[in-house]
């Protein structure tokens, strides 16, 4: 078995590792969406790695890299392995193998987020001096399901370029996580959608979303014009383009509750929690 980088693999080989590594989940990753997913969270194949055996990936962890919260930061994008392979300590062993490459690279710290209930690899990753740096809140609902009641019926919507969506992110009360911050949405370029919301000519709200993966990445609203039915117009214009037949909301933090109380309002129930974990190099 050999420990490598993922330069030289091409995106078809890195999937086909990925769909056996997750053939015995309960999940399902969609070609695209894993592509998409790569593209977002900043995927570089030169510090990712994964473990081969007889040529075939059978674990593997692919790392995002860029800054968050102003730190040089590796993200793990994806970790898996093989079913056949499991139980040996292969992840543990590819991401020792990594370290000194990203130190190498400047990377400062790496994030991770962990389902709370995987008892198994939050005790891995605190053996490996990991600390729960958040606690985040996933929702997930059926489009059909959504109460898309109590708009705003004097604001219009329009689209937006990326730039605007960072002018406006003194709306967003929490830090998001890195999966839905800004450069995450600049990075996911044409493939999002972002609506800016209107009452006359000023903006006082909007939105970021993925059609294609049903992910609504950000949404907020100024201060002082909330609670007027903005964020619901907003919600109900993301719903309707989805092509998922649902819609979720990753990563909020689970002690935000004006967002809790929105998408409970929308009937979009909590699905999973997780934590995000730091290592600090």
């Amino acid at each position: 078995m050999e420990i490598r980088n993922l330069l030289h693999i091409d995106f078809d080989t890195l999937f086909q590792g990925f769909e056996r590594a997750f053939s015995d989940y309960e999940i399902f990753f969609e070609k695209e969406e894993v592509r998409s997913m790569l593209k977002r969270r900043g995927y570089d194949p030169r510090l990712s790695f994964a473990a081969f055996d007889n040529g075939e990936i059978v674990a593997f962890t692919l790392n995002g890299i860029g800054d968050f919260n102003g730190i040089r930061t590796a993200y793990d994008t994806g970790t898996g392995t093989v079913k056949e392979y499991r139980g040996q300590g292969i992840a543990a062993k590819i991401f020792t193998y990594s370290l000194p490459f990203l130190k190498e690279a400047g990377v400062r710290q790496y994030v991770l987020e962990v389902l709370q209930n995987n008892e198994k690899a939050i005790s891995v990753y605190r053996k490996m001096n990991f600390d729960v740096s958040r606690e985040f809140d996933c929702f997930r609902q059926n489009i059909d399901l959504i109460d898309n009641s109590s708009c705003c019926d004097n604001c219009r919507l329009m689209p937006v370029e990326t730039d605007t969506v960072r002018r406006l992110q003194h709306c967003c009360d929490i830090k998001p996580s890195w999966q839905n911050s800004m450069y995450s949405i600049e990075r996911g370029g044409s493939d999002l959608v972002c609506l800016g919301a209107f009452i006359g000519d000023r903006i006082v709200g909007y939105c970021v979303f993925d059609e294609n993966t049903g992910d609504l990445t950000q949404i907020a609203v100024e201060k002082e014009c909330r609670r007027k039915g903005i964020a619901s117009r907003l919600l109900k214009e993301a719903v309707g383009r989805m092509r998922t037949g649902y819609i979720k909301v990753l990563n909020i933090d689970s002690d935000y509750q004006p967002l809790h109380s929105f998408l409970k309002a929308k009937n979009i129930p909590l699905a999973s929690r997780q934590f995000e974990m730091t290592l600090e190099f």
